[in-house]
Order: structure tokens, then C-alpha cells, then sequence
């Protein structure tokens, strides 16, 4: 008997996987994920980007956008809750090798499971499945797939999240083994948003979460799929990851079940891209240290060269954004927001935000040199020095990812930050109270209808 390919030992595992035999700290971080993605999405419902999408789609049914009147297809669903939990970069990371795991794995699980009726258990059975499956797809060849030009939560994400929805459908092993053949084909997204900060980036994970839908749906009416979608001459990895170093799929396979890499995600406490946050803490601590923003006479930061094309350059975009979400992927704006502000939130990504003088006078002054020491991707640190007009040097080191797993975002924390993106998504704060104890008992619900109390905010 031939040994079984990687989707196949996936689809073992994933489709066997009991919720009530999670570890309880697995239940706790899948629930973790589920709050911040619904928040995320709540925050973003009233964007451009959220409105155009809820436009261009023409399905309706049974499945909840979050924060919209009416329903919508699975589909449907997916796409926008997936778009609105990735829109404003405020989603979850995991810790190893960059991905967003959940505005792709939760968006496509909840509307599977609303369309065919399926319960809390099922959704957190699939969450997890999905997370744990995404985070592993990160370390087989990480970084290569950024490098080749390709967005990892598009092209990973996708096959995370058909993992989840099989899961929480309880479709056969060889039913997922398809699908996941099916959804290698339909893995995409290039990272070509930043050449303007279009908003191609923010359709990634809700394109990938619906993709992973159709794919089950096709592989439940008999449609096959390459078993060998991921180690395959012309699989994933050699499309979509190009690298001269041996890819480790046992990353992928090896303690299934028994090691959740799952714990390593992170919880953004800015709403920027991941490798910008540490750079933030450091300027929010030099801030704290009462220097004037006056007597900055330079602002250099050590970094590392692997971050340098997609945060760093072109240098002229980066200290000028020319859109809010442009500045989310600029470590000198978010440095100089850092600096004045003594803080970053929402409300500093406005297109009013980013033509302010100071603030861009400011960023200017931001420049970086590399570190050829730096840990990236292994671990997220950040380094700002200031220098003053007065000859004297400030100088401000964060050692690793706050919000991730040196120094996890407090529970409580985490709730301010959902309550926070409801009111400014439109919410009260008395709703916010309603939709986090919604999000804290979803899992324990023997259907997910509650979700139709999140079609409106009041």
C-alpha cells in the first residue's frame, strides 16, 4: 500500500478531530480568534471597500455578514466577513511565519455552518481545524512564497479554511482530500496592492474563505482533486513557493493532534501590519519619556532586510502614503504616528489623518539601516533611535511581538479592543456587551442563529 500523500494524513486527522476532546487552552485561543475576527468585522462595516462588496454580490440567503441588514449565501458571507475582518489590519497573525489565519478560516466556517444548520461544536471543531492546518502551512518553505510575490494568506488560507469547512460539515477523508486538490487551483493573490495600497489585499482572505466553500460543495457532488496537491511536482509548493531549500512537510504532518501550533497566534494590538507593531511600542515608549517631537532631529531604526520591500520601499511612499491603507504598511508613518500620538488607532488611517504636515514632516525624518542579525521571521522585533538637535540619543528595543507568544494580549485587553471596534463600527456600548457575550458562548450553541442578532448594531 502506497504511503499516504500529506492531504490525505490531513484529512485523517482533521475529519476525526472531536471538539470535546480539545485541550481546553486550544478551545480558549479558537474563541480568542472568533472575538477578534467578529470585531474586525463590526469596525469595517461602514468602509468603501465593505459597501462595494455587499454591492458587486448579487446572491442572498441564509448566511450573516456582520453588521448587515438581510442575508446573504455562503458564499456571500464569506467574502464580505472575510474582506471587513482583514480591511483595517487589525486581525490576528501567527508567529513563526506571517499568515492571517482566522479573517480566512472563521468567515468561511461560520457561513458553512449557518447554511447547513450545524451547531457551536461544529464550528469550533472546524475552527480549529482550519487554524491549526493554516499556522502549519506557514513553516513548509517560510517566507518563499512572499518572496516569490504571492500573499500567504491568500494562497495558504484558502486550503486552512476547506480543511474547517470539511471539518465542521463532516464530510469523509477522501471528500476533504478532493477538496483540498480542488482548492490548490484556486489558490491566489499577489501582492501587488502595494505598489498603490489598493484594496486587492483586503479581498484575499474573503475570496480565499468562499473558495474553500465551493470547494467542498464540489467535492461533496463527486468532483475530484490531485491527492498530491501540496509535495506534487506541480503542487502548491512548487507553484506558489519556489525555493532552493528542501520544504519540510513533516512542519505540516508531523504531531497532529498533539502539538497546536495554534497557540502561537497573535493578537494585533495596532491596526497596521504585523511587523510594523514593535516599531509602534518603541516609539509609544520613547513618547512616554516626555521627548518633544520638536527636538527630533532623526528617527533610524534597525530592521530586517526581509521586511524592507513591503514596509520599508519605495522610501518616498512610505514617508508619504498616498491612502490610509498604504500607511498601514509604512513603518516611518506609523513610527511618526507612534511619536506625536502616543498611541495608534482606527482613527489614525484617515485619509485627513494622512495629509497632516507634522505627522508627514515627521515621518521623513524616519529612515532604516539593516540588521543582518535581526531574527525575522522567527520572531518580530522593533528598534527606533532618536536623535535630538541637542547631540543626545534616545533609544527604545522591543524584543519580540507583544500580543503574540512572549507576551500575549491580556483577556481583558482583548474584550476593550472588541468593545472599541464595535462602538466604531456604529455600535452602543450596551451592544457591544451583547455581542461579546454572543462571541463568548457561540461555540456552546446547538445552533449559530444568534448570528442574525449581528445584522444590525443599535
Amino acid at each position: 500500500m502506497p504511503e499516504p500523500t500529506v492531504a490525505e494524513q490531513i484529512a485523517q486527522w482533521a475529519t476525526a478531530l472531536a471538539p470535546r476532546a480539545l485541550p481546553a487552552e486550544v478551545t480558549h485561543t479558537a474563541g480568542r480568534v472568533l472575538l477578534d475576527v467578529a470585531g474586525n468585522c463590526l469596525a469595517a462595516r461602514n468602509e468603501d471597500y465593505v459597501r462595494s462588496l455587499l454591492a458587486a454580490w448579487d446572491g442572498t440567503g441564509p448566511c450573516t455578514a456582520l453588521g448587515h441588514e438581510g442575508g446573504l449565501d455562503a458564499a456571500g458571507a464569506a467574502v464580505v466577513n472575510g474582506a471587513s475582518a482583514h480591511g483595517e489590519d487589525y486581525d490576528d497573525t501567527f508567529e513563526g511565519s506571517p499568515v492571517h489565519a482566522g479573517c480566512v478560516v472563521v468567515p468561511a466556517v461560520l457561513a458553512a455552518c449557518e447554511n447547513a444548520g450545524r451547531g457551536g461544536s461544529a464550528a469550533l471543531a472546524g475552527i480549529v481545524a482550519g487554524l491549526e492546518t493554516t499556522c502549519r502551512l506557514t513553516l513548509v518553505a517560510p517566507t518563499a512564497i512572499h518572496r516569490a510575490g504571492f500573499h500567504p494568506t491568500a494562497v495558504l488560507g484558502v486550503m486552512g479554511a476547506t480543511v474547517g469547512v470539511a471539518r465542521a460539515l463532516s464530510v469523509q477523508p477522501a471528500t476533504l482530500v478532493s477538496a483540498l486538490g480542488i482548492a490548490g487551483s484556486m489558490a491566489s493573490g499577489i501582492i501587488e496592492y502595494l505598489a498603490e495600497g489598493t484594496w486587492t489585499k483586503r479581498l484575499h482572505p474573503g475570496w480565499a474563505a468562499q473558495s474553500a466553500l465551493r470547494a467542498v460543495s464540489m467535492a461533496q457532488q463527486g468532483f475530484t482533486g490531485p491527492r498530491t496537491v501540496f509535495e506534487g511536482t506541480h503542487g502548491l509548493f512548487n507553484g506558489f513557493a519556489v525555493t532552493e531549500i528542501p520544504r519540510d512537510f513533516g512542519q505540516l504532518t508531523d504531531g497532529l493532534g498533539t502539538q497546536w501550533l495554534m497557540q502561537r497566534i497573535a493578537f494585533k494590538p495596532y491596526p497596521c501590519g504585523t511587523m510594523i507593531q514593535p516599531y509602534i511600542d518603541c516609539a509609544v515608549a520613547l513618547r512616554g519619556r516626555g521627548i518633544a517631537v520638536d527636538e527630533i532631529e532623526t528617527v533610524r531604526c534597525e530592521t530586517a532586510e526581509g521586511i524592507v520591500h513591503r514596509l520599508w520601499e519605495p522610501l518616498t511612499e512610505k514617508h508619504r502614503p498616498s491612502t490610509p491603507y498604504s500607511a498601514k504598511f509604512s513603518i516611518p508613518y506609523c513610527v511618526a504616528i507612534g511619536l506625536r500620538e502616543g498611541k495608534a488607532g482606527l482613527a489614525d488611517f484617515t485619509p485627513r489623518k494622512i495629509t497632516d504636515p507634522a505627522l508627514l514632516e515627521l515621518a521623513s525624518r524616519v529612515r532604516y539601516v539593516i540588521d543582518p542579525d535581526n531574527a525575522y521571521p522567527h520572531n518580530y522585533t522593533g528598534h527606533v533611535a532618536l536623535r535630538l538637535r541637542d547631540g543626545s540619543v534616545h533609544e527604545a528595543r522591543q524584543p519580540h511581538l507583544r500580543g503574540g507568544m512572549h507576551d500575549p494580549l491580556p483577556r481583558e485587553e482583548l474584550e476593550r479592543k472588541f468593545r472599541e471596534n464595535v462602538l466604531f463600527g456604529g455600535g452602543s456600548a450596551e451592544c457591544a456587551d451583547e455581542l461579546q457575550q454572543l462571541f463568548g458562548t457561540l461555540f456552546e450553541q446547538p445552533s449559530l442563529t444568534a448570528l442574525g442578532n449581528c445584522r444590525t448594531l443599535r
